[in-house]
């Protein structure tokens, strides 16, 4: 059962590896190990990479090997996808990858799950082939995932080693009130896509709560929602910082995605009047500011949303400010 306590909610990163300007991917990585140990520090719950294709300034497309560089980095912190888009992989590939990984760091890893492509139609066809229509088998093929790590699958002909017997949550992603029923009529977890799709929000997380039929994985409902964060010592300051996370949306927005961008002092020569409405409607869930600013935002969508678990992503050029964001927002779930 939900909270409006802060202390009592978990909370935790989402890090799409965003590659900024001047740097590489490999850099990328390098920071995710610096992030994910400060996260660690300060009691994050999870650290979740997200699956993305074809975006230059997005290098989390090899989600499955960024976690167990991560979970080798790091050593109580849960490690997972959010997440795996599954029409992109054979359920079978799926389970020995997330077999080999909670193998490797038992207790440790999350399978998220979505059905979407992330990314755009051509790549999916590439990624795909001839499976590029499996996004409409997503159900059954979470259900081949829950059987292979099934003991009762020991006996079959087809079976995922290492995989089988595994204790590996499951968690069901979206953005849409399509996801939300399907977490429900399964039992599972669920992840809302709040940070850049607001607007089913509310509705979804009803619907699941109202629909939720307990199961042996969970036995009554639990919604995490992914949030924007920025946090600073100012809002001055904060502001500021968000200006990289803008430019990053209007990338989105446009098709046309850049590096993450260093900070600006004015957006006005940046977007136009319709990209910085559609940049404010996809950040309908973001929270920019100073310690006391962001303390009250939270503590009033905790309130309406009676969330179970909050995992924020942020869009922050300088690693030192990120981390710092990292260290602020942890700070409010332990004041008592």
């Amino acid at each position: 059962m939900a909270s409006n306590k802060l202390s009592e909610i978990p909370y935790s990163v989402l890090d799409l590896a965003t590659v900024a300007e001047g740097q590489t991917p490999g850099d990328t990585f390098k920071r995710s190990v610096e992030l994910a140990r400060v996260a660690e520090q300060e009691g994050y719950r999870r650290y979740w990479f997200a699956e993305h294709h074809n975006m230059v300034n997005v290098a989390s497309s090899a989600t499955a090997v960024l976690i167990g560089h991560i979970a080798g980095a790091t050593s109580t912190m849960r490690i997972g996808s959010g997440g795996i888009m599954l029409p992109n992989h054979a359920p079978l590939i799926v389970a020995e990858q997330f077999g080999t990984l909670a193998s490797l760091y038992p207790g440790r890893i999350d399978l998220g799950l979505g059905r979407a492509p992330g990314t755009d139609q051509l790549t999916a066809l590439a990624i795909r082939g001839e499976n590029f229509h499996s996004h409409h088998h997503f159900p059954e093929d979470v259900e081949r995932i829950q059987r292979f790590f099934s003991t009762d699958n020991a006996h079959e002909k087809v079976r995922a080693i290492p995989g089988e017997g595994l204790d590996i949550p499951i968690w069901i992603l979206g953005s849409s009130t399509d996801s939300a029923r399907l977490a429900a009529a399964k039992g599972l977890p669920y992840a809302f896509a709040s940070h850049f799709a607001p607007a089913q929000f509310l509705d979804a997380i009803d619907l699941y709560r109202r629909n939720f039929q307990p199961s042996e994985a969970l036995k009554e409902p639990y919604v995490l929602a992914c949030v924007n964060v920025i946090a600073a010592d100012s809002d001055e300051e904060a502001n500021r910082l968000a200006t990289s996370l803008y430019q990053f949306i209007v990338g989105v927005v446009s098709g046309k995605r850049r590096l993450l961008q260093p900070p600006v002092d004015s957006m006005d020569t940046i977007w136009n009047e319709y990209e910085a409405q559609a940049v404010r409607q996809m950040l309908g869930y973001a929270f920019i500011g100073g310690p006391e600013k962001i303390r009250q935002r939270i503590h009033d969508f905790v309130a309406r949303t009676a969330v179970d678990e909050i995992m924020t992503t942020t869009h922050i050029y300088d690693v030192e400010a990120r981390k710092r964001s990292l260290q602020l927002f942890a700070s409010l779930f332990r004041e008592v």
